[in-house]
């Protein structure tokens, strides 16, 4: 009798056990159903983040030989200016000459 009893609890313990371990591998799957769904996003946002890295470098490529365009012309303006002003002090300085 004794025996029956301690065999009827050990069966519910077991039973319980069985419903716990159940409940536990539902949790698990739906835990992994979320990192799997995650993994997916992360997936995509590298994706896109690699073709904004590409077309970032292309901007600053492009941009790049715009910018040094620029300097140059910049430049050659620059010593056209510092042309034309040493031409007009040599003619200043012959015109003031006249005047005096």
């Amino acid at each position: 009798m004794e025996n029956d009893k301690m065999f009827e609890l050990m069966e519910k313990m077991y039973a319980e056990m069985q419903s716990g371990f159940k409940k536990v591998d539902e949790r698990f799957k739906k835990v992994d159903e979320r990192f799997d769904k995650m993994d997916e996003r992360f997936d995509k946002v590298e994706g896109r983040l690699s073709n904004v890295e590409d077309v970032v470098l292309k901007i600053e490529d492009d941009h790049g030989k715009k910018i040094d365009a620029l300097l140059d012309g910049y430049k050659q303006n620059s010593e056209q200016l510092a042309r034309i002003e040493s031409e007009v002090e040599k003619h200043e300085e012959v015109i003031i000459r006249r005047i005096k």
